[in-house]
């Protein structure tokens, strides 16, 4: 991916990201006032998912971005550099697919 290309995703994601982690923060907060019932009713809304999962993907395509700018400006052996980038596309990829596979079947 292009150096230009990949600052712009970045930047994308962050501000998607932002206003995410303010819903997700002041979400839970709202929820230690409330009632056991009116939690788990917030909890399986389906919007709570939608964005839940939303935050997931993002959050860890921003950091597999962030991560991969960091092995190549810190990691000079080009074969640790690709296992290292490796490892974090599969991580990226397999959290945010159990998180959702978590939410779905309510585990």
């Amino acid at each position: 991916m292009k150096e230009t290309r990949k600052w712009i995703i970045h930047r994308v994601s962050a501000v998607i990201l932002a206003p995410l982690y303010i819903w997700f923060f002041f979400s839970f907060i709202s929820l230690s006032t409330q009632s056991y019932s009116d939690a788990v009713y917030f909890l399986k809304n389906p919007l709570f998912g939608i964005l839940t999962i939303a935050l997931f993907f993002v959050g860890f395509f921003h950091a597999k971005i962030s991560l991969n700018e960091i092995f190549e400006d810190y990691i000079h052996n080009q074969k640790i550099k690709d296992v290292a980038n490796i490892f974090t596309l599969i991580f990226s990829i397999i959290i945010p697919v159990i998180i959702l596979i978590f939410l779905i079947y309510k585990i």
